[in-house]
C-alpha cells in the first residue's frame, strides 16, 4: 500500500485542530457531525435548526466539491471542528475545510489490479477518534490514518480476500435468458461500512460473504438487476460461500481484540421454525430440509451473514446493535438446512467481550435475500407510562421492528410502509411475483429519527420481482446443479419516503417519487427532513407532514445519507452526489453543501 498525499494546505489544518479528544467526548457539542449516525444511537437527527420550515427556500448551494472519483459515492462527511472527512469509491480519504471545500490532504488507496471484489467501489464513511481517521477498503482492509495529514498510522487485513470461490457466469451457459448479462458481483470478502469506535475499540464489519451472483441484464432497453445464488451437488459438501463476521481492534495499534461470527459452530440450524417469530409462513418442507442435513449439517462454514451495518451502540448497557445478511448461498437453500443461525438477524453484542446478548431473526431460512442492512437506530419509548430502551431497524420486509433493547423482545411491528404481494413464496420454473421484491422495501440506507416528533423517516422502494429457479444441465468439473434467482418485474416501481410514528407503529404520512430510494434521510430540529433521489433531485420535507419545501437538481444521482453542522455560526446541509450504479443511477464525483443565502 502507498499514501500519497496532497497536502499543499496541511499546515492549514494542523493549525486548525485542537488537542485530541475521544469519541464519547465529540457526542457533547451540537455543532459537528462526528459519527456515522451523528451520536451512537444512529438517529441521524440535527439538533440545529438554523435552517427550519420557514426559511428552507432560501437554501442555496454554497460550494462544491469534485472528487475525481466516479462511482456509487455512498459517503456519509464527518464534519470536527471545522474539517470535513469523506471516503470516495474506490477508497480515497479527504480532508476539506468545512465552510468553503477546499481540500487540505488526501489519502489514495492502491488497489490491487488483480482484486476480485464482490461489491462494487463504493465505501460508506469514515470514523473519527482523537488524532485518527479510520476507514475500511474494498480489499477488506482497517486503515488508521493520522487526522492532520492523512499519512497512515497502522493499517490491517480483515480479512484474506483471495478465501472462498466466486460464483461464475460460466455455470449459467446453458440458460439462454442469460446469455448478454454481464456479472456485476459475486461472493468475496470486502468491507465498505463506516467504522465505529467505541471503548478504545474500533469495529468493523465484513461484506460479500453471502453475496451470491449479480448480473445486469436489458429488458426493453431498460437496466436490469438479476440476484440469485447456485446451489452444488452432494459431492461439494455445499463448500460454497463465506462465513461473515464482525471485529473489533485496539484503537492505537490494530491489535484484534475479539471476533464475533454471523454463522455460529453449533446451532446454526436453529429451531426449524414454520413461520416467523410474528406469525407469516415460511413455506418450508422441513421434511426435505432434515434429509438434507444429514449431507449439509457443517454448511455454518460457508454460511454468509455479511455484516453491512455500521452499528448503533448504548454506552451504559455497553452493547453494540448490528443487522447481518442473507445466508449463502443466496436464495438457492438446497444446501443449507435449517434456520440458518444467525443470518438476516438483528444483534445485540457485548462491546467488551464480542459475546452474543441476544438475536432477532426476522427471516429464519431466508431464500429472498431480505438482509437487515439499514442501520438500527436507538431511542426512547413510552409505553404505559414508562419509558423503555428501545431499538428500531427499517427491514427490508417493509416493516419497521421495534424491539427492548435490552431483552430483544418483540414491541411491535410498524403499519408497512411498502405494501407486501406472496411474501414469502417459494420460486418456481415460470417465475412468481413478489414485493418486496430484488431490492428488498429499504435497501442499506440509513433512516432518521426525529426525538421531538417520536417519528423515523424510511427512503423505501417498490419494485416488484419475479422468482425463478432452474436446473443446469452438468458440466465438467463443476459442482453446480441449480440456479434460483430474482428478476425485476416488467412492471412500474418507484421510491416511497415514508414517516411512522413509533409510539403507535402507524404510518404518519408517505411520499412516493419517481424511482426506488436509495440514499438515506436527515431530520433537523427545524422540522426538515432530507434526503435524494436516483434522477438527482435532492429533497427537503416538512417534517410533520411530508410537504416537500425546497428541490435542488443534482447532475448526478443523490444516492447518499445527508448530514448537517454548524460553523462559524452558519448552518450547513451536505450530501455526496454520485449515483449508484447497482440501481442504474448515473455515477458521479461531487459532494454538494448547501447553506441560507
Amino acid at each position: 500500500m502507498q499514501n500519497k498525499i496532497t497536502g499543499a494546505f496541511v499546515a492549514v489544518l494542523i493549525s486548525l485542530l485542537p488537542a485530541p479528544v475521544s469519541a464519547e467526548v465529540m457526542l457533547t457539542g451540537s455543532s459537528d457531525w462526528p459519527l456515522y449516525g451523528r451520536s451512537f444511537d444512529n438517529q441521524r437527527f440535527s439538533p440545529l435548526s438554523q435552517i427550519n420550515a420557514g426559511n428552507v427556500q432560501r437554501l442555496r448551494l454554497a460550494w462544491r466539491f469534485n472528487t475525481g472519483k466516479f462511482g456509487s459515492f455512498q459517503t456519509s462527511p464527518l464534519v470536527r471542528d471545522g474539517i470535513m472527512y469523506l471516503t470516495t469509491p474506490y477508497n480515497d480519504v479527504i480532508a476539506l475545510r468545512a465552510d468553503t471545500g477546499k481540500e487540505l490532504w488526501r489519502y489514495h488507496h492502491d488497489l490491487p489490479e488483480d482484486g476480485n471484489y464482490c461489491c462494487g467501489p463504493a465505501n460508506r464513511g469514515p470514523a473519527l477518534h482523537a488524532d485518527k481517521v479510520f476507514t475500511v477498503t474494498i480489499d477488506a482492509r482497517l486503515l488508521a490514518l493520522d487526522r492532520k495529514t492523512g499519512k497512515v498510522v497502522w493499517d490491517v487485513a480483515i480479512a484474506d480476500t483471495e478465501t472462498g470461490s466466486a460464483e461464475s457466469l460460466q455455470a449459467l451457459a446453458g440458460l439462454t435468458e442469460f446469455r448478454s448479462a454481464t456479472q456485476s458481483g459475486q461472493t468475496g470478502y470486502t468491507a465498505n461500512l463506516a467504522p465505529q469506535v467505541f471503548a478504545g475499540k474500533v469495529l468493523v464489519g465484513i461484506s460479500g460473504a453471502g453475496y451470491g451472483l449479480h448480473l445486469d441484464l436489458e429488458q426493453d432497453g431498460e437496466h436490469v438487476l438479476s440476484v440469485g445464488g447456485l446451489s452444488a451437488g452432494a459431492g461439494s459438501r455445499g463448500g460454497h460461500g463465506l462465513r461473515g463476521f464482525i471485529v473489533a481492534y485496539e484503537v492505537e495499534t490494530g491489535a484484534e481484540i475479539w471476533r464475533w461470527h454471523s454463522t455460529p459452530e453449533t446451532g446454526w440450524q436453529g429451531q426449524w421454525r414454520r413461520q416467523t417469530d410474528y406469525g407469516v409462513a415460511l413455506n418450508r418442507d422441513l421434511d426435505a430440509e432434515r434429509r438434507a442435513n444429514k449431507t449439509y449439517s457443517d454448511t455454518w462454514r460457508y454460511g454468509g451473514g455479511s455484516i453491512y451495518t455500521t452499528p448503533a451502540i448504548d454506552p451504559q448497557l455497553g452493547l453494540i446493535y448490528i443487522g447481518t445478511g442473507n445466508p449463502s448461498p443466496q436464495m438457492d437453500a438446497s444446501t443449507r438446512p435449517g434456520d440458518n443461525l444467525y443470518t438476516v438477524s438483528l444483534v445485540a453484542l457485548e462491546a467488551d467481550t464480542g459475546k452474543l446478548r441476544w438475536h432477532y431473526q426476522q427471516v429464519p431460512h431466508d431464500r429472498w435475500g431480505y438482509d437487515v442492512a439499514s442501520p438500527p437506530v436507538l431511542f426512547d419509548l413510552v409505553e404505559n407510562g414508562k419509558t423503555i430502551k428501545a431499538v428500531g431497524q427499517a427491514s427490508k420486509l417493509g416493516w419497521f421492528f421495534i424491539h427492548d433493547r435490552q431483552t430483544g423482545e418483540l414491541l411491535r411491528r410498524s403499519e408497512p410502509f411498502i405494501n407486501h404481494d406472496n411474501l414469502f413464496a417459494p420460486p418456481a420454473a415460470a417465475g412468481v411475483r413478489i414485493v418486496p421484491g430484488t431490492l428488498g422495501a429499504v435497501s442499506w440506507s440509513p433512516v432518521a429519527y426525529h426525538p421531538g416528533l417520536q417519528q423515523v423517516y424510511i427512503p423505501g422502494i417498490y419494485q416488484p420481482s419475479l422468482f425463478f429457479s432452474r436446473k443446469l444441465a452438468p458440466q465438467a468439473g463443476a459442482p453446480w446443479q441449480s440456479f434460483t434467482f430474482f428478476r425485476k418485474a416488467a412492471e412500474p416501481d418507484w421510491g416511497m419516503l415514508s414517516a411512522i410514528d413509533v409510539a403507535s407503529g402507524k404510518l404518519v404520512w408517505q411520499r412516493q417519487v419517481a424511482q426506488p430510494m436509495v440514499g438515506g434521510a436527515l431530520a433537523t430540529a427545524g422540522d426538515l427532513v432530507f434526503t435524494g433521489e436516483g434522477n438527482g433531485m435532492f429533497v427537503a420535507y416538512d417534517a410533520h407532514h411530508g410537504t416537500p419545501l425546497w428541490r435542488h437538481q443534482a447532475e448526478y444521482g443523490v444516492n447518499a445519507p445527508p448530514v448537517s453542522y454548524l460553523h462559524k455560526g452558519k448552518q450547513y446541509i451536505s450530501v455526496a452526489a454520485g449515483g449508484n450504479a447497482l440501481f442504474g443511477y448515473e455515477v458521479g464525483d461531487e459532494l454538494l453543501t448547501f447553506s441560507l443565502e
